[in-house]
């Protein structure tokens, strides 16, 4: 936690009601916006789960199984699992490194490519579906509060 944070008790055991909490309101929202997502990543013929490697690979380059998993907060072997539909669908192509033969490198591929053409868009509009009624102010206020308790919980991540 940063230094200048002192501990808060907006929550109490006596009382504590779990569906009240910011922590499972955030949850629902997110459950929401990725049933959403999904379900109009169908016509381009991607899950929300098939488009985070790939953007991955797209944004920082080839990557590692391991690299991948770690930055889709996934283990290695449901990682390699998705890695082979994809390639199935001829989205990304595995490649072993030049410099070190041991290792394999995802890459994506020109399908891959043209595959998340239509991610952005998708995104944006259902993110700003769940934005309704928010002003611009109420919008960036939103967005600073919650990287403001992201920040506080990667230091308490670290701390540990």
């Amino acid at each position: 936690m940063p230094p200048s944070s002192a501990p808060v008790q907006f929550y109490k055991a006596d009382g504590y009601r779990a569906e009240d909490s910011v922590a499972y309101l955030m949850k629902r929202i997110m459950l929401s916006i990725l049933h959403q997502a999904d379900k109009r990543l169908v016509a381009h013929d991607l899950t929300n789960a098939q488009w985070r490697p790939l953007m991955h690979i797209k944004r920082s380059g080839p990557a590692t199984v391991a690299e991948l998993a770690r930055s889709g907060n996934s283990d290695a072997g449901a990682m390699t699992r998705l890695l082979d539909r994809l390639e199935k669908k001829g989205l990304c192509k595995r490649v072993r490194s030049t410099v070190d033969r041991r290792v394999v490198m995802v890459e994506l591929t020109p399908e891959g490519e043209t595959a998340l053409l239509h991610v952005p868009e998708v995104l944006s509009d259902v993110m700003n579906a769940h934005l309704a009624g928010f002003s611009r102010a109420e919008w960036l206020a939103l967005q600073s509060y919650l990287v403001r308790m992201a920040e506080t919980g990667d230091a308490l991540r670290d701390a540990n």
